[in-house]
């Protein structure tokens, strides 16, 4: 069920008014109503995977609860284990099984063996590595003694099964969303409000900027031989923005709606492409994510507290891992170790936490150097998406070879004038917005009259450039 779907305009409002005619005492109740919600809203895409959730909750339920129970240092290491292989066991077959098997025949026919694996007509349950993250990270911080084990199955099952993040995060912490779960929630008018707020914005980052961007972006991609350098960088441009405004987009209506609920779920994206290093942009960018692999897998490697060697390690482990979760290709491994490359001399430097604060804090218009610092960012940024965008590395190599000529100076063979005006018109709101949690949460500054007429546009705009639904690119991850 897709959040800019008919059927999700329906669903919404049905749930909303039995949780809260339910009322916010009666927790129980209301985590029954949100588990049983969340399964039909995942349901009505493949109700077959619904066993896979439940299986998942009955494990780290269970898991949990042994935990809590056993002090031994092996037998409890042996749960947490358990755990790990089950979750990334399921993550593994269903995403990378033939990744594995394809990759395993071409090095053989590389070296001239020809070796006859049969690789499986699998379907890619949709969320599986935001669910199964959610579920691990319950597991390991109750091994790790932060969290304590729950003893109530309807509220965990809830906790991993929450709709409004359940198919494409933000990836949720137990230690954050679960404790939510267990206590009395009552409706607060102003942060429905906020919420609101945001789920408008977030449609119209879908709606208006990211399916439209996607229409030339894919047009330019799948047609990358017939254009000049020129409109290939303006391609880039396009899935830039096609990523940015479905990802974000989605993150922020998931978070508006889980307000309407009483939930309040960590930020996912802080107005990466104002970053001024890629340091930076990797703060900005999916934090839910991020702060996940710092966490589980960067700091228990050692982290950058080591030498050299092992914060180059690291660095390599942590942005190839993180490339691989988006999916089973050599584009998204390549994707991760360029931007491992492109982070390393700031953090040999010690300059990866330079940037801390907001760009231009304070101001209307940054300065020059940090005008080229943002510029000179999102470049290599968009240099990266090439490989992310691309079918296979060789599709990027081509696309990067036909852009870097002496064609990147001539005129443009696709140029929407409209697009690139309401994507002007989104980078302006974005920057006037940027010290707020999204760009228009601190509108309330306008009167109300012009306040509404904004909000007016924006749904005018949705309507008036609602082009082919695409589904959320983070669907397939």
């Amino acid at each position: 069920m897709l959040f800019n779907s008919l059927e999700f305009f329906v669903f919404l409002p049905i749930v909303f008014a039995l949780y809260w005619l339910i009322g916010g005492k009666r927790i129980k109740s209301q985590n029954l109503l949100v588990a049983l919600a969340s399964y039909v809203f995942y349901g009505w895409w493949d109700w077959r995977f619904l066993s896979l959730i439940l299986f998942s909750s009955l494990v780290d339920y269970s898991i949990g609860l042994s935990l809590g129970k056993i002090n031994k240092p092996s037998k409890r290491k042996l749960l947490l284990w358990i755990s790990i292989c089950v979750n990334l066991g399921f993550l593994g077959f269903f995403k990378y099984y033939n990744f594995f098997i394809d990759s395993l025949i071409n090095s053989f026919t590389f070296f001239g063996k020809e070796l006859s694996i049969n690789t499986l007509n699998i379907i890619l349950p949709v969320g599986i590595s935001f669910y199964t993250f959610q579920t691990l990270s319950y597991t390991i911080d109750v091994y790790n003694k932060k969290l304590e084990p729950t003893k109530e199955f309807v509220g965990f099952m809830a906790f991993v099964s929450f709709f409004p993040q359940l198919v494409a995060g933000p990836i949720e912490r137990a230690t954050n969303l679960l404790p939510q779960f267990y206590k009395e929630r009552s409706f607060n008018y102003a942060n429905a409000v906020d919420g609101l707020r945001q789920v408008l914005w977030g449609l119209f980052k879908k709606i208006v900027i990211a399916d439209n961007c996607a229409k030339y972006a894919n047009i330019i991609f799948n047609n990358h031989d017939d254009y000049s350098g020129s409109t290939l960088l303006l391609g880039a441009f396009f899935f830039a923005f096609q990523i940015y405004g479905d990802f974000s987009g989605y993150s922020d209506i998931a978070i508006g709606i889980s307000r309407l609920f009483g939930f309040n779920l960590k930020r996912n994206f802080a107005f990466p492409y104002f970053s001024r290093d890629i340091a930076e942009f990797w703060r900005r960018w999916h934090i839910s994510l991020s702060t996940w692999f710092r966490d589980y897998l960067y700091i228990p490697l050692g982290g950058s507290k080591g030498g050299t060697k092992m914060k180059i390690r690291n660095t390599f482990i942590i942005f190839i891992v993180s490339g691989f979760w988006h999916g089973a290709n050599w584009t998204f491994i390549v994707w991760g170790a360029l931007n491992a490359i492109y982070f390393l001399p700031l953090l040999l430097l010690n300059k990866n936490r330079v940037n801390t604060d907001i760009v231009a804090q304070g101001k209307y218009l940054p300065s020059l150097k940090e005008l080229g610092q943002i510029a000179f960012t999102f470049f290599i940024t968009l240099i990266a998406w090439v490989f992310f965008r691309a079918d296979s590395v060789a599709h990027a190599a081509s696309y990067l070879e036909n852009m870097f000529t002496l064609s990147l100076f001539n005129k443009f063979e696709v140029f929407p004038t409209t697009i690139l005006l309401l994507t002007l018109f989104f980078i302006i709101v974005e920057w006037l917005g940027r010290a707020g949690e999204y760009a228009i949460e601190r509108i309330d500054f306008m009167k109300k009259p012009l306040r509404w007429s904004f909000y007016v546009i924006l749904i005018i705009l949705m309507f008036s450039f609602t082009g082919e639904q695409q589904e959320f690119i983070y669907f397939q991850f």
